[in-house]
């Protein structure tokens, strides 16, 4: 399902009355952006918002896993980097000087995923964009003058966060490394912009749609769903993503239970994800579907090993295999962005494995 990504956020940020800025000289109002029917500008909703309540007080003060970051003035200039969030900004109405290229998934030729790549297009907007999957790169950023870096959702080391932030002030992640929930990097870069109260506003609509689209789906009540990390040409061990990573947690907003043989497993309550023997797998005995990249002949490989055989999923087929190269496997670490886009492909999927449970 591919919504119009102005949609939601129009019907987020008029509740509030309020929305972003323009960026570069760049007002969302300048933009020509109409709504599936043809009918009224949703940019020009935005932007009439925009002139009626745009500024927060100054300076913000954001406290993060490295340290303190204190934004001055409302920023003009926006650098997003790391996973999702040049989607925060985007679902905000503003433009970003500079974003990062996304380093997994279905991307185009400029790097972008494909709700991403939408939201440009909707703005009427060229993206600049970052190659720098294999490093920072410092020089680009420094050239988009930013007033703020973004990376509410990332895996800064203290190096790294230090030397961004003598280009710009950096939101980092809340506590730990790459677990931060897409609606904490709604909030926190919003937060940055001196939108709070519109990143708010966004995540309570996403959650609307997110609830709205599972009443159509009743079967998934009260299913047990983990997500794996498997090798088919190494099945000996095998990893599990606990609630702290975005694509575990996800399921918790999706309504789904954590299997209570999954969480006996895990022994430190910051990690991401645990590991696990092929010879404990017999100890999953309550996990109803599994989610994990990969295809077929993965499936295929764990049931003739034998050692998975306790698990119901494995035994009833029930799972739910994401392409590296296609929507859902991207959209399994979810933004504010890429929820609507693919909320209703996510579902059904899990719906058709829900069906083989037993």
């Amino acid at each position: 399902m591919k919504r119009k990504i102005v949609s939601i956020i129009t019907a987020a940020v008029m509740g509030l009355g309020a929305t972003a800025c323009g960026v570069e000289g760049y007002n969302v109002a300048d933009s020509s952006v109409s709504s599936d029917n043809g009918s009224s500008n949703d940019a020009n909703v935005l932007a009439s918002a925009n002139d009626e309540n745009s500024d927060a007080a100054f300076p913000i003060t954001i406290q993060h896993g490295l340290g303190e970051t204190v934004i001055e003035n409302k920023p003009e200039n926006i650098v997003a980097i790391s996973w999702g969030n040049p989607d925060v900004p985007l679902a905000l109405g503003i433009v970003p000087a500079g974003i990062s290229e996304a380093n997994f998934g279905p991307r185009d030729e400029n790097g972008l995923l494909p709700w991403t790549a939408q939201a440009y297009e909707e703005l009427g907007a060229t993206p600049n964009v970052f190659k720098d999957t294999d490093g920072w790169d410092y020089e680009a950023i420094s050239d988009c003058n930013p007033d703020v870096i973004l990376a509410a959702y990332s895996g800064l080391s203290q190096e790294e966060y230090d030397r961004l932030s003598e280009i710009a002030p950096v939101v980092a992640y809340p506590e730990i490394p790459w677990t931060t929930t897409w609606q904490e990097e709604t909030i926190n870069d919003a937060k940055a912009l001196g939108l709070e109260e519109e990143g708010r506003a966004l995540v309570e609509q996403t959650q609307q749609l997110i609830n709205d689209s599972l009443s159509n789906y009743p079967d998934l009540e009260g299913k047990k769903v983990a997500f794996f990390w498997l090798s088919e040409d190494d099945l000996g061990t095998f990893y599990i993503y606990t609630n702290n990573d975005p694509r575990a947690a996800f399921l918790g907003d999706l309504g789904f239970v954590t299997p209570d043989s999954v969480t006996a497993l895990i022994e430190n309550p910051d990690d991401f994800s645990i590991t696990v023997s092929a010879e404990n797998a017999d100890l999953l005995t309550d996990v109803d579907i599994i989610i994990t990249y990969g295809t077929d002949t993965l499936v295929t490989a764990m049931k003739a090993d034998g050692r998975f055989d306790n698990i119901p999923a494995v035994q009833n087929g029930a799972f739910v295999l994401l392409d590296s190269n296609d929507n859902l496997a991207a959209a399994s670490t979810p933004t504010v962005l890429s929820i609507p886009y693919c909320i209703e492909d996510y579902l059904e999927a899990l719906n058709e494995a829900a069906q083989k449970t037993k």
